[in-house]
């Protein structure tokens, strides 16, 4: 097929394009479900990043590997359509796409719950968080090259292996590949509703630590010092302490300490989750957990912060989001946009101020549960709208049009 102009594709023509492709899309979704990436799991991970990699090859893309201590982390670019600027809208920069391909879900779930197809529906671990999200990415790169349409603009594309775990390395390469970026593209799956996500709350993880003394609980536990009632007056407090806006919220999520019932316990501890919509409801947050004082001579009281990540507010410009609603209103598909509570790394540049939407990814249900399900026509619809998007030149922010 002649190769269209990037700016002048015109996007049904990908709609059609896209009919008869769910077989092939069904079958690749079921590879890459049976290809199981545990988060952490440095051996699985590299048997995805490895078929990643070659497809990503295969559908025109430049794949860069950035070694990971828990993973190693993908980066695929592919250039331009050639040709001068078509106007002032020009964007400026390149587009990226954020994704991930580690799971919750350990090693053997496949076998727990294999793939199924029953009805429009897909079943498996990792099926909807977020490897979906991946076949319709590849379904957009393969529909390109089928209408013979370069990117509007240079596409980049990153895959970390430890999104799962909040991104402590996969981080780094976000930031360093979104520095220039005219706009942010998550993958992570919409809201129940197919919404997208132009906000997120932001999350922390904090570790309480309590030190205490051990003693024989029978014979001298006067001698103790208990840092599991420590920990558990610890945490009573906090629930007097925190704040109570309506954007902060926390949770216990393991609490552990002690040896033996028949010794007074010298160590407890308790990972909390944060969450928040604004730095100034983070601080507070994070201000109570550090005042923290011990309750009990002789106990000690500490508290890590393990991962973070920033909030990102709902910025005034809304050209991207108009943008990207509208070109999917042309494909047939009404869809809104609106903040999440649930985190990712589209935090990050959110909070950079980079136009950032997420929530691209198919529709589906059930992320990190057992049920887990992805819409398959949406993979296709999804692949439509990512693939109109790479070809159409994106809107700059309202403030660089402005010239201020």
């Amino acid at each position: 097929m002649a190769e269209v102009r990037p700016n002048g594709i015109d996007v049904l023509a990908f709609r059609g394009l896209s009919r008869g492709l769910e077989a092939e899309a069904t079958k690749r979704l079921k590879s890459l479900v049976e290809l199981e990436s545990p988060c952490k799991d440095v051996e699985l991970l590299g048997r995805l990043r490895d078929d990643l990699k070659a497809r990503w090859q295969m559908l025109g893309l430049e794949v860069r590997i950035i070694k990971g201590p828990m993973g190693d982390h993908l980066v695929g670019s592919l250039e331009r359509g050639g040709g001068e600027p078509d106007g002032p809208d020009e964007p400026l920069g390149h587009l990226l796409v954020v994704g991930h391909y580690d799971t919750v879900w350990g090693e053997g779930e496949t076998v727990r719950q294999p793939f199924r197809v029953e009805g429009t529906y897909a079943y498996g671990p990792g099926v909807f968080d977020m490897k979906g999200g991946l076949v319709a990415l590849e379904v957009a790169l393969s529909l390109l090259a089928r209408a013979g349409a370069k990117p509007a603009q240079d596409l980049r594309v990153v895959c970390v292996a430890d999104e799962e775990v909040s991104s402590p390395d996969g981080r780094h390469t976000v930031l360093a590949e979104a520095e220039g970026a005219a706009a942010v593209l998550g993958l992570e799956p919409p809201h129940s509703d197919g919404s997208l996500k132009n906000g997120r709350r932001g999350v922390a993880r904090v570790r309480l630590v309590v030190k205490g003394r051990e003693s024989h609980a029978g014979l001298d536990a006067a001698k103790g010092v208990s840092a599991v009632d420590e920990l558990v007056d610890q945490l009573l407090a906090l629930r007097t302490t925190l704040p109570k806006t309506r954007d902060a919220a926390w949770n216990v999520g393991i609490v552990t300490g002690g040896t033996r019932a028949n010794v007074v316990a010298g160590t407890a501890e308790a990972e909390i989750g944060l969450r928040f919509s604004t730095p100034a409801t983070e601080a507070a947050l994070l201000d109570a957990l550090h005042a923290l004082r011990p309750v009990r001579e002789g106990a000690e009281v500490d508290v890590e912060i393990l991962s973070r990540r920033p909030p990102w507010p709902v910025g005034r410009d809304v050209s991207l989001a108009n943008h990207v609603t509208g070109l999917a209103k042309s494909l047939g598909e009404e869809i809104s946009a609106r903040p999440a509570d649930g985190a990712g790394d589209t935090n990050m540049t959110g909070a950079l101020g980079l136009p950032t939407l997420d929530g691209l990814g198919p529709r589906g249900s059930g992320a990190h549960a057992r049920g887990e399900a992805v819409e398959l026509p949406s993979v296709l619809s999804r692949g439509v709208l990512l693939a109109s998007l790479i070809a159409r030149p994106l809107p700059l922010p309202n403030s660089v049009k402005g010239g201020g």
